[in-house]
């Protein structure tokens, strides 16, 4: 397959500028760059979500022109996308044939796409159950369905776009045993990641994408970390974590015996103010139901929680805003944005109150604010205006981050803030939880990147099976401590020796 010089434009943004690609059967080309860099644009093309507005495709020698995604699936090719395109009200088998039912004299052969659904399945070993509705699966869950459906399709091309971003280890590597697969059979891979070890690992080559423009097209065995950041950047590669200082205050938060609807029990923890106070676990762990449960979003059966000392009684979103909690959710499209709506009214929905006058909304000065919000986060294209699906995935999560910046907000709590984008626009997250740490926010960040945790969070809390199963300083938070912790051991925690004794967790 073949791209040449290909050109997208949208509403005030020039997406990719005269891009060539190329992909050989059986490689695993991998496409690198910051978010809005044009990576998914790309795919999107060569999937056939989008036309282009200049430039070519060959696909075996042959130019075609791809309208929609069925006539790119005719030829073969076939995408997993980072924003997943499930079905939310149809069971796992129904969006796995969607589009290509199979049918029996013109009924639906369900045995058939049964049998065959089981099998994929089982080939990719994922467990998951055909009857189960997408909108009750884990997200975890919905990526395995959205790669069994890209996998079951006949295909000499696959797109991958961040495919591990929800996955386990485990899960992972049963992907990457598949990718080997695919590719002994001469599946052509197109690959997008943002982490740089899983790359090493599959990668033949990798083409580097910056603000549109192809820079630079390497072997994998050629592309070492600080060359790659520097390309994808355009400039010298900087340590990602900065430094936060330690300066706890007042208790903010105490939460005693929390115990949730959801499978919580046992939850004690207190966060102050100036704290990057962290929560990590194993996908399932129950680390964000503990963030939704202090939110509103999940019921509170039993236990106590106190919010500027004050023991609170009801747990509401509304609520909670107005005490001053901020809660963003770890799925940016699902839970956190209004994706046809402009940048403006998605940074003050959850403080319109604020800006109203006599029953009406004073745009003027909600505009005002927006565009130094925008400025401050360094938000592109900087128009209040521009409608939110155009934007890159960093720039759509800075506009949800940035949302506690237009209210007074004592306690923000931050769902995998980091999940789905780019190291420079990862860096950027970074600095802004720096700058809310040391001008006295108190914050729960929730994570499964056990760097993040380690590097940013003044105390960590392990959780396991939906229980807290360590609490660490930030002096013995090590990746062994953390993944001790992770799996249900407990150990002692002293200064010469952090895991100087480990126990089954229950024995």
């Amino acid at each position: 397959m073949k791209v040449e010089n290909v050109t997208k434009r949208f509403p005030g943004v020039l997406a990719l500028d005269r891009v060539s690609f190329d992909l050989f059967p059986g490689e695993v080309h991998v496409l690198f760059g910051e978010n809005g860099a044009g990576k998914s644009t790309l795919n999107k093309i060569i999937a056939g979500s989008y036309l282009p507005n200049e430039g070519e495709i060959f696909v075996k020698g042959e130019k075609v022109v791809f309208r929609n995604p069925n006539d790119a699936r005719r030829k073969g090719i076939s995408a997993v996308y980072q924003e997943f395109s499930l079905v939310p009200q149809l069971t796992v088998l129904e969006n796995l044939f969607l589009g290509q039912e199979i049918s029996k004299r013109g009924f639906l052969n369900k045995e058939a796409m049964v049998r065959k659904a089981q099998e994929a399945l089982d080939k990719l070993g994922f467990k998951l159950k055909l009857t189960a509705k997408v909108s009750d699966l884990r997200r975890a869950e919905a990526q395995m369905v959205e790669i069994a459906k890209a996998i079951q399709q006949e295909m000499s091309i696959l797109i991958l776009d961040e495919p591990t971003a929800s996955l386990t280890d485990k899960e992972v590597q049963r992907l990457f045993e598949i990718i080997a697969n695919l590719k002994s059979e001469g599946v052509g891979i197109i690959y997008i990641s943002h982490r740089l070890k899983e790359l090493k690992k599959i990668g033949d080559r990798i083409t580097v994408l910056r603000d549109g423009k192809k820079v630079a097209t390497l072997k994998m065995s050629e592309a070492a970390e600080q060359k790659l950041i520097s390309l994808m950047t355009g400039r010298e590669h900087a340590d990602i974590f900065p430094p936060i200082a330690n300066q706890p205050g007042e208790v903010v938060l105490s939460v005693e015996n929390l115990a949730t609807a959801s499978g919580l029990h046992d939850i004690n923890f207190e966060v102050r103010a100036g704290e990057i106070f962290g929560i990590a676990g194993l996908v399932g762990a129950g680390k964000s139901r503990v963030g939704r449960a202090l939110f509103g979003l999940d019921p509170v059966l039993g236990g106590r929680v106190i919010f500027n000392r004050r023991t609170l009684k009801k747990f509401t979103p509304a609520e909670s805003l107005a005490r001053g909690i901020l809660y963003l959710p770890p799925d940016r499209h699902k839970e956190g944005l209004v994706l046809c709506r402009p940048i403006k009214e998605n940074q003050t929905l959850p403080s319109l109150p604020l800006f109203e006058k006599a029953g009406l909304i004073e745009i003027k000065r909600e505009e005002s604010v927006v565009k130094k919000i925008i400025e401050k986060m360094q938000i592109r294209p900087p128009r209040p205006d521009q409608t939110i699906i155009y934007l890159s995935g960093g720039n759509q999560q800075k506009v949800m981050l940035s949302r506690g910046l237009t209210r007074e907000i004592k306690l923000f709590i931050f769902d995998e803030p980091t999940c789905g984008i780019d190291v420079g626009a990862k860096r950027e997250v970074y600095l802004f939880l720096k700058e809310l740490a040391e001008n006295g926010a108190a914050i729960i960040y929730i994570s499964s990147e056990i760097p993040e945790v380690m590097n940013l969070c003044h105390t960590v809390m392990v959780m396991h099976a939906n229980t807290v199963s360590k609490l660490i300083p930030r002096e013995q938070a090590t990746e062994e401590n953390i993944l001790s912790a992770c799996f249900g051991y407990q150990f002692r925690l002293s200064a010469g020796s952090p895991a100087a004794s480990e126990t089954k967790a229950g024995r």
